[in-house]
């Protein structure tokens, strides 16, 4: 593979890990985009005190607008991964802007593709980390698949957002699972896995995917899973029934990370789910 609600106290500084490593950074740090929307300095200063804390190697990147890093007020060297949203185009002018950004180290860019875009834009981003593409969900989907392929990026699934059809339905994203591992390239999921397991929001009434449901899919699509098996997975609602399938894994993650605008949500579900030990 190419790259391969109990409340919980954030732990004393510099406290030993006791994560398992399956879940070291499987959270990105999203809280300033929707619906966290946290201003940039305050998510920051929050995400340094997470990368203080007892469950420190739960936490991926700080995600950043790319056209935002210049803010970014730091008194020490912070990992984040930036956002694209102009396309390939804008990468390169981005990235000298972070180098001049003091405290900045970008480990991933997360680049869009917007519609009219040149496909063979992407060739040009000759970055040395991680780059994921969006892959969009519409007709330009294969192409940019095999354009993700050809160039050894990784993907990036959108599974949720600020409306209903942003959420793809379960037999999409199946598919879309399917495809990345039957083609060994590593995702990740942004926007929308604000639960672990599969749930109907009950202020809106929207489809949500469960982060552990997607961590498990992937495991089962790494293995051979068809697309129908995976979707019957995406389907499982009960988090304690997926705790226990997840429990029983073996090996490496087959799924990079995912996006949450709250990194306390996501982690009082693997404590209450018995995942990961109380901190």
């Amino acid at each position: 593979m190419r790259g391969h609600r109990v409340r919980v106290d954030l732990g004393r500084p510099g406290a030993d890990s006791m994560i398992p490593p399956f879940y070291h950074r499987l959270f990105d740090d999203a809280a300033v985009f929707p619906p966290g929307n946290a201003p940039l300095d305050v998510a920051a200063a929050q995400h340094l005190e997470y990368r203080a804390s007892a469950f420190a190697d739960l936490v991926g990147p700080l995600v950043v607008p790319m056209n935002r890093v210049s803010e970014l007020v730091l008194g020490t060297r912070m990992n984040v991964a930036l956002t694209a949203p102009a396309g390939p185009g804008s990468v390169a002018a981005g990235l000298r802007v972070a180098d001049r950004t003091p405290g900045v180290t970008v480990v991933a860019v997360d680049v869009a593709v917007p519609e009219g875009t040149n496909i063979d834009a992407l060739r040009t981003i000759t970055a040395d980390i991680d780059i994921y593409v969006e892959i969009p969900r519409d007709s330009r989907r294969d192409a940019i698949f095999d354009a993700v392929d050809e160039f050894g990026y990784r993907a990036a699934f959108s599974t949720g957002g600020v409306a209903a059809d942003l959420y793809p339905s379960e037999q999409e994203l199946a598919a879309s699972i399917y495809e990345a591992a039957q083609r060994e390239v590593h995702f990740k999921a942004t926007a929308g896995l604000n639960q672990a397991a599969r749930n109907t929001d009950p202020h809106n009434g929207f489809e949500q995917h469960g982060f552990l449901n997607v961590v498990l899919a992937a495991q089962a699509a790494h293995s051979g899973a068809r697309v129908g098996e995976l979707e019957k997975i995406l389907a499982i609602r009960d988090a304690d029934t997926l705790a226990g399938l997840v429990a029983g894994i073996e090996g490496q993650r087959a799924f990079a990370s995912f996006g949450a605008c709250s990194i306390r949500r996501p982690l009082d579900d693997l404590v209450r789910l018995g995942l990961v030990p109380p901190l």
